[in-house]
């Protein structure tokens, strides 16, 4: 799978790395399975892109589709900061889009960014404490 995922209970927060290929399937897939779990509910999120190659996306309107699964995914009694990074142009596109589509959801809870580097999005989730990524076996 082109995405993995780490939890990490005591900073609240899930860490994801994504590699190679990505398409759709991959990101709803990874979207119902971990946000469906209410002991992530109200976390903060990092996805780094910077290992992807491409991203194969058939339509706008699955990433509209997303944002719109996502924000019915949130946790509804507290806002949580969502970050993403992204490197290349593609990815930094279609994340700025995603972006977009949750800000205009009035279901939304999470407040999305999206970065050229990870220094950037860790001050925008806060954090001064490096995070343990996730790795590919």
């Amino acid at each position: 799978m082109p995405l993995v995922y780490r939890v990490d209970h005591d900073a609240r927060i899930v860490l994801v790395l994504g590699s190679g290929t990505l398409t759709d399937t991959d990101i709803f897939s990874y979207q119902t399975a971990v946000w469906s779990r209410p002991e992530v509910a109200g976390y903060d999120e990092l996805v780094d892109m910077s290992l992807v190659t491409e991203i194969v996306v058939p339509t706008k309107d699955r990433v509209r589709d997303l944002a719109t699964l996502s924000a019915t995914m949130d946790d509804k009694s507290t806002t949580s900061r969502f970050a993403i990074v992204a490197q290349t142009d593609v990815a930094f596109g279609l994340g700025r889009m995603y972006q977009t589509y949750r800000a205009l959801d009035r279901r939304s809870t999470k407040e999305v960014g999206v970065f050229r580097t990870m220094r950037e999005a860790l001050a925008f989730l806060r954090r001064d404490t490096a995070l343990v990524m996730p790795e590919f076996r």
